[in-house]
């Protein structure tokens, strides 16, 4: 049942799971040098939340809505890319506004996070099929790992990003917003390929 191939399956699926959100935590310290620790844990703790919660959505519409599931699939690159573009566009917006002013930098808000969650995270939902055969208990525990993971590599992405704010001063508000919409163009163009 809770074997080693287990959770080495479970840590791996969410090392490869948190790589977006690793990239957006990144922005977001960039974008925002100064924040506190507790605000570190909080942008990491939403990521992880999304990333247990939409494999956990994924492994319950395999069973109850999977044809409708297929359907939703197809949309998920253009999800990402818009709500990635837009919150990184904003931020370019502010940073070019702003240019090197301190006092313009600011703080992402929680529905940009929860924004960030979802569109770092709604590929997750596929990760459900793979896991189909678990238990529920099996499930929870998989999507549990993955999210511990992803709250570990997002924490490392802000604090790296937060290091490198510092150095870049104004213009991490910039390069923060480019890696964003990056991001959701990346997610857009291999969804083809």
């Amino acid at each position: 049942m809770f074997g080693f191939r287990f959770f080495f399956n479970s840590i791996l699926q969410g090392g490869g799971l948190a790589m977006d959100a690793f990239s957006v935590s990144l922005a977001n310290g960039l974008h925002e040098p100064q924040m506190h620790y507790r605000r570190v844990f909080e942008i990491a703790g939403i990521f992880a939340l999304f990333q247990f919660l939409m494999p956990l959505i994924g492994w319950s519409c395999v069973s109850t809505v999977a044809e409708h599931f297929k359907v939703f699939a197809k949309a998920v690159p253009w999800i990402a890319l818009i709500l990635l573009s837009f919150i990184g566009g904003k931020m370019l917006y502010e940073g070019i506004r702003c240019k090197e002013c301190e006092e313009c930098t600011s703080t992402l808000g929680i529905s940009g996070l929860l924004l960030q969650g979802v569109a770092t995270s709604i590929d997750a939902l596929s990760v459900g099929f793979t896991i189909a055969e678990y238990s529920w208990i099996e499930a929870i525990c998989a999507c549990l790992l993955i999210g511990f993971v992803t709250f570990l590599i997002c924490t490392a992405g802000v604090s790296l990003g937060r290091a490198g704010g510092t150095q870049l001063s104004g213009k991490a508000g910039i390069l923060g917003g480019a890696i964003l919409i990056f991001i959701g163009l990346e997610i857009f163009i291999t969804s083809f390929l």
